[in-house]
């Protein structure tokens, strides 16, 4: 089954390898030659560099206008689809732009899913991630063997996109704010000179602990700020709650604030890093240091509980 993979990232990147590991026919697409070598000689700087009569693409882009041209503009991969293939549209967006997706490839005749994914770099490795799906039972049947690759659980939201995408933006309301949650929270402890570590322990064995604590803060704690996820992303993904919301006519003030902590992140110039790193929001107002900093504690990854 000849299937594209478009964005070659933590995620996409570690999904694209999922699938080759389970018998797809896998090219990456990307326009970095840096995430194009890591994957190996399977992979493209564009879409119109497919080899025709692809079967799926699946879309791991960072929004809806990188999406949208690397499906449908002059370089696109549509064109290199076979005729009723399936786009499987897994960047998180607002819930019309999938809609607009959608029919742009039902013109096309292709079959489209709306499809965003979530679980991290390690699980997109194992071939364990979820998948939020609505579409046709069609573009469901089309997608199957991809999903089998790379899904540890898939949930059918409905027959329309735009669902799949909704499902995202609630969930990325939970996860930025869980993540801003961690990252006050041991901003108190590191400023009250509790040891970090420590913290961490009692943390991830008690009833305060979430999966982004024991996610983010391990990062903290090992002194790397390499952009697993960076806190730009949820500048964009926490704005696309507050719309959502604002559509919905519904107040979201923890969300709010939020986003005024990754924006915050990203005006100390550090947007770019990894988004535990919300943490130096706290840190320029308090001063305290970070381990692997000059009087931070030693920068260690935590182990197995």
């Amino acid at each position: 089954m000849k299937t594209a993979f478009i964005g070659l990232g933590s995620m996409g990147g570690g999904a694209a390898l999922s699938a080759l590991r389970a018998g797809l026919d896998v090219t990456g697409v990307d326009p970095s030659e840096r995430a194009r070598q890591a994957f190996g000689n399977r992979a493209v700087a564009r879409g119109a560099d497919l080899d025709p009569g692809q079967a799926a693409v699946v879309v791991l882009t960072v929004n809806a206008a990188q999406a949208e041209a690397a499906l449908y503009g002059p370089e696109g991969a549509a064109q290199r689809l076979a005729p009723g293939g399936v786009v499987i549209c897994s960047a998180t967006m607002a819930p019309a732009d999938a809609k607009r997706l959608a029919a742009e490839a039902s013109s096309r005749g292709l079959l489209y899913l709306d499809a965003p994914v979530s679980g991290g770099a390690a699980a997109a490795r194992e071939g364990r991630m979820t998948v939020m799906a609505s579409g046709s039972d069609a573009a469901f049947a089309a997608a199957k063997p991809v999903l089998d690759a790379i899904a540890g659980k898939v949930w059918s939201l409905g027959t329309e996109p735009g669902q799949g995408a909704a499902m995202k933006v609630v969930h990325q309301l939970l996860a930025g704010v869980h993540i801003a949650a961690a990252a006050e929270a041991m901003a108190l402890a590191l400023r009250s000179g509790l040891d970090p570590h420590t913290v961490y322990g009692v943390v991830t064995s008690a009833a305060g602990n979430s999966w982004m604590f024991e996610n983010r803060m391990a990062h903290v704690l090992a002194g790397d700020d390499t952009p697993l996820s960076a806190g730009d992303i949820f500048v964009k993904d926490l704005g696309l709650v507050e719309g959502m919301a604002r559509e919905a006519a519904l107040p979201v003030p923890l969300a709010a604030q939020a986003l005024q902590l990754f924006v915050a992140q990203r005006a100390l110039g550090h947007g770019g890093r990894d988004d535990a790193f919300v943490l130096r929001v706290w840190q320029a107002l308090a001063g305290f240091a970070l381990p692997g900093e000059p009087g931070g504690a030693e920068p260690v990854k935590p182990g197995p509980k």
